[in-house]
């Protein structure tokens, strides 16, 4: 695994300079290391499609890691929920599959709570043991239904990447958010059909086009909230 690493990392580096993301190395590394870890786990419990561990990091870390600055940004100005102190910050990333983006980010803010949620229970063990190699213990794994996950103490953050439509995504969920919290969904294109079917007591407040280096396909962020009364 370190010879996968070792070779990864100077394709990350290039990667989060055209982001224009700045990671410390110890995160650096430990993205490469989970890249190898999905690899290793891939061959058994079929984790993703991609098997190529450098396609993986394009279309998986990268895209990932595409988010972080606009999510920065939002935490930032949230005027309904001013949050300066990192260690607030609760994200939950549903539908998680292998960990994308929440391993990510958990990796990438470690002041950050994370917690990714799947209904498959091979995929949340792949998140637990992810977190116990790489020490994360930021990063929290569950084994369930996303609408049977406590809504106890609530989210800031709900993310999911092409976990499910809009509409299904934020009904599904809602228990989950916390007041002033928001959705951010990882779409492809922008999805104007379900743009389009969502209810009215939800207010897309942002829709903003990602580049992913590397990767020749359109990426987009769809930002929704609850409306206020």
């Amino acid at each position: 695994m370190s010879d996968l690493v070792e070779s990864l990392l100077p394709f990350l580096n290039k990667g989060l300079e055209d982001l224009g993301l700045g990671l410390p190395p110890h995160a650096r590394r430990q993205l490469v290391q989970y890249v190898a870890l999905i690899s290793r786990w891939n061959r058994v419990y079929n984790l993703t499609a991609v098997r190529n561990p450098a396609d993986m990091l394009s279309q998986h870390l990268l895209d990932s890691l595409a988010v972080l600055p606009a999510l920065r940004r939002h935490l930032r100005s949230n005027e309904r929920t001013p949050n300066a102190d990192a260690q607030e910050v609760r994200l939950i990333d549903v539908g998680s599959g292998a960990g994308l983006p929440g391993v990510v980010l958990a990796i990438a803010e470690p002041e950050w709570s994370v917690t990714c949620v799947d209904a498959v229970a091979k995929k949340a063990s792949f998140i637990r043991q992810v977190s116990a190699e790489l020490g994360l213990p930021n990063l929290q794994a569950t084994h369930s239904r996303v609408e049977d996950v406590s809504p106890l103490p609530g989210f800031d953050v709900v993310t999911s990447r092409a976990f499910a439509s809009l509409e299904d995504f934020v009904s599904l969920t809602s228990h989950l958010m916390k007041p002033g919290g928001c959705w951010m969904a990882m779409k492809g294109k922008v999805p104007e059909d379900e743009l389009a079917a969502l209810p009215p007591d939800i207010e897309v407040f942002h829709v903003e086009q990602l580049t992913v280096p590397g990767l020749d396909a359109q990426r987009c962020l769809v930002w929704m909230r609850k409306r206020l009364p």
